[in-house]
């Protein structure tokens, strides 16, 4: 199946300060007209390795109901398994077009699995200046290798690698970010899907473009998951809406980069806040992320805790099927 992907686009003819229209946003969402430059405060930073558990836990907390994003080192995934993560999706991506189509995601599947260029419906009819591949990487039951790139030859112990790694990773948070709210180590956590939480991989791929100033990789959005760890390149463009500023994200060398998803905000009862974000393009290089989502089974409801909801704080969400929250919110439909 052939894809049209922003990377052909790219290596076709384009004239140097020229991109089609349909990738050219309305100007109250073109980065430069709407990136804050002014002083900015800095997306918050949490060492993983301070000894001080209950100083993390507040921080933690802190930066989900202020921000709904923080970026976190010494988090104890090895940096060359990182390193070697993006080699091998950087490897895939610069593969030629036909290998790359042999992954593309089935036109009539119900699945978001697969390489692509689209994800749910454009708004006023608007491209993303992005492609990406998307596979399940825990658990085992809903993996399918059918989404694997077969090459590069390391693609798939790399990333069952990495699955395993970011687990740990996840289940601290959980545990912290119950612990935050004042509940048990494990509410949030079971309150999300438990041992049947989805870790769905995405990579993201932004090729150069000429026109930066007007275009965007991912317009602005907050995540359906519970929560998003992502690991980045070097070239920056993630953008957080906070304090009615578009704001540039610091790359920050190994970090992992942990956004609130709408499950976790309706868990909490709106005390944790999904990070309302985006992702701007280079004129030069090519940017590329790689999150992790962390979502319910599809047939999981999810609503707020009945922990976090009394006569004096009703609930502010309605509970339904994680796969009816994704299917409204992917069609652009009321929740």
């Amino acid at each position: 199946m052939e894809v049209e992907g922003v990377q052909a686009i790219v290596s076709s003819s384009l004239t140097e300060d020229n991109i089609p229209t349909e990738f050219i946003r309305p100007e109250d969402e073109q980065p430069a007209i709407t990136t804050f430059h002014g002083p900015i405060p800095d997306i918050p930073v949490i060492d993983f390795s301070d000894p001080d558990q209950d100083n993390i836990i507040r921080l933690i907390a802190k930066a989900s109901r202020d921000w709904g994003i923080f970026q976190v080192v010494n988090h104890g995934i090895p940096l060359d398994l990182i390193q070697t993560l993006q080699l091998v999706g950087k490897q895939f991506f610069n593969l030629p077009p036909e290998e790359k189509e042999v992954y593309a995601k089935p036109p009539s599947a119900h699945t978001i699995e697969g390489y692509g260029s689209k994800v749910g419906e454009d708004v006023n009819g608007k491209k993303n200046w992005s492609d990406h591949l998307f596979h399940r990487i825990w658990p085992a039951s809903c993996i399918n290798h059918q989404f694997w790139p077969k090459n590069p030859p390391s693609y798939r112990a790399v990333n069952e690698e990495y699955a395993q790694e970011v687990r740990k990773v996840v289940d601290k948070l959980f545990k912290w970010l119950s612990i935050g709210l004042g509940l048990e180590a494990d509410v949030l956590k079971e309150g999300a899907g438990g041992e049947e939480i989805e870790y769905l991989m995405k990579i993201n791929y932004y090729p150069p473009c000429p026109r930066p100033d007007l275009t965007l990789g991912v317009a602005s959005h907050t995540d359906l998951s519970a929560m998003t760890v992502l690991v980045p390149n070097e070239v920056p463009g993630l953008q957080v809406f906070k304090d009615d500023h578009w704001i540039d994200a610091k790359y920050i060398p190994g970090a992992l980069i942990v956004h609130i998803g709408d499950q976790i905000e309706i868990l909490s009862n709106g005390k944790y806040k999904a990070v309302l974000h985006r992702t701007t393009v280079d004129k030069k290089k090519t940017r590329m992320s790689w999150p992790v989502f962390l979502e319910p089974p599809g047939e999981f409801v999810v609503g707020p805790l009945p922990q976090l909801v009394d006569p004096q704080n009703p609930p502010k969400y309605k509970s339904k099927k994680f796969k009816d929250y994704s299917y409204c919110k992917l069609n652009k439909l009321p929740q």
